[in-house]
């Protein structure tokens, strides 16, 4: 028999094809995030669950999933998933990094681009019929060419958004736990603390996974270290940044700008104080939202549950599973 696989979302592009080839498949068929309930149910009897990061695989879902032997999470984020209670059931868990990194990397140049020129208050007064005369100090927003920008993280996303700077000339700082000569090689990047970087940047991308280190990694004192002319954008995870900080921030003039692919809550509620701020942009966690990245997102993740089926090495497994 084929053992038993669960989908808490139907996938795009054949990724779907190839695991019901190799397992009897049972598939979430709502557009939403699966039912808790109906979860606990179906996985009753899985060896491989294929999920997304909007599902919290955690010590009570694994304690009614005897027969589970792989996760595949379609994301290159894992903090969805307990990894030491994986790893101590055995579990592999695998995720997609790198068929992202330039989709996202994209995104992020979008929301620096964006809010620094202030584009979502410009097409807001297009929509409303604010366009008037022109002004010479009319909706002025701030360079990008040659300002400084600030990498929190140099991993892949990192890197790809460091070599898209190289071309709007800018000098480049980076905060890592490690140096990355590769990188300062090809993009002349610097590696200070976080301290410096957050005092001498004019933007601050924040590129980290998010870990009980990096929780609110961006509160309130890191906001005061920024430049009051700063933009700060998060293309990681929302919870990285202290929310009711950055709200006191930007109302304040702290800083003058955000740009945020991911928030905290996510979805962001649409009565949030965020949204009513002309300084600050928001996307709805997009950034590896094109045709091309979620199907080799799926095909990856794919891959990493027919061979943890298989009992074969994972393609992609997270580290420590």
């Amino acid at each position: 028999m084929k053992p038993r696989v669960v989908v808490t979302r139907n996938p795009p592009g054949d990724a779907l094809r190839r695991v019901r080839e190799a397992a009897e498949v049972w598939v979430w068929p709502e557009n939403r995030p699966i039912d808790r309930m109906v979860l606990h149910t179906q996985i009753a009897e899985a060896a491989g669950l294929y999920c997304m990061l909007t599902d919290q695989v955690d010590t009570d879902l694994l304690a009614r999933a005897p027969l589970l032997r792989v996760v595949s999470n379609m994301a290159v984020g894992f903090d969805n998933i307990d990894l030491a209670a994986c790893a101590e059931r055995g579990i592999a868990v695998g995720h997609t990094p790198d068929v992202l990194t330039d989709s996202t990397a994209d995104i992020a140049w979008m929301l620096i681009l964006g809010a620094s020129r202030r584009m979502s208050e410009g097409i807001d007064v297009v929509r409303s019929g604010g366009w008037g005369e022109w002004n010479p100090s009319w909706l002025l927003g701030r360079d990008v060419s040659n300002t400084t920008l600030g990498i929190i993280g140099m991993g892949r996303i990192g890197r790809a958004v460091a070599r898209r700077a190289v071309g709007f000339a800018m000098p480049i700082l980076y905060a890592s736990r490690s140096d990355k000569p590769d990188v300062e090689e090809a993009t002349g990047a610097v590696r200070v603390s976080l301290r410096e970087l957050l005092v001498r940047s004019d933007h601050v991308l924040v590129a980290v996974p998010l870990s009980a280190e990096t929780r609110h990694l961006i509160g309130r004192d890191e906001l005061e270290l920024m430049k009051p002319t700063s933009n700060l954008v998060n293309i990681a995870r929302g919870p990285i940044v202290d929310t009711d900080a950055l709200v006191d921030a930007l109302t304040a003039g702290v800083i003058r700008c955000a740009g945020l692919d991911v928030t905290d809550p996510e979805p962001l509620p649409s009565d949030h104080p965020l949204l009513d701020l002309p300084n600050c942009t928001v996307v709805p966690h997009t950034g590896s939202s094109t045709w091309e990245t979620r199907a080799a997102m799926a095909d990856v993740a794919a891959d990493n549950l027919i061979a943890g089926l298989d009992g074969a090495p994972l393609p992609y497994r997270v580290p420590g599973t």
